[in-house]
């Protein structure tokens, strides 16, 4: 049972999707595995990537500038999406035991991703790879094919009290 690769989607609104993912990431590098992250659409610091990267996994993320997909003109959003190809692209010529690819549903949705590459990477990766998602929206192919699947839905935020993200907790 030890060679079986599952795939796990963590979606919705709630907090905990990418927490929840790098988690799972922690998990797989504290037993030996090789661990490979992708992350979609975010430049910012966040405090577990650079204890992941030093604990052996191997991460690309990033973004073309740090606006908003929405805030981009057409040549930022084609700037954005070559950086994700080019980072999903890195990732898959990666040998791994666990592909993480966080806000996948987002790039999907926005579509920020060579989507055939994404749908690729996920469908028809090697045997035995572990594969975790996230998604606010997640594409119905992505819920038809996850063996885990996991909705967090927001009751209460901080957010909505004017609370901002705090280094530690939200990044």
């Amino acid at each position: 049972m030890e060679s079986l690769g599952l795939l796990h989607l963590y979606y919705g609104d709630g907090k905990g999707k990418t927490t929840a993912a790098m988690g799972l990431a922690l998990r797989a590098l504290g037993s030996g595995k090789r661990v490979v992250i992708v992350q979609f659409l975010k430049g910012g610091q966040s405090g577990e990537i650079p204890l992941l990267e030093r604990l052996g996994a191997t991460v690309y993320r990033g973004k073309a500038g740090q606006k908003f997909v929405f805030q981009m003109n057409e040549a930022e959003k084609a700037a954005t999406r070559a950086l994700q190809n080019k980072n999903l692209a890195a990732a898959l010529a990666q040998p791994c035991d666990l592909l993480v690819l966080d806000e996948a549903g987002s790039a999907w949705e926005l579509d920020m991703v060579d989507k055939a590459l994404l749908q690729q990477a996920v469908l028809h990766r090697p045997a035995g790879q572990e594969c975790v998602l996230t998604a606010h929206a997640a594409p119905g192919w992505m819920l038809d094919a996850a063996d885990y699947l996991t909705e967090m839905c927001c009751r209460r935020h901080p957010y909505q009290k004017g609370i901002a993200a705090r280094k530690g907790v939200e990044y």
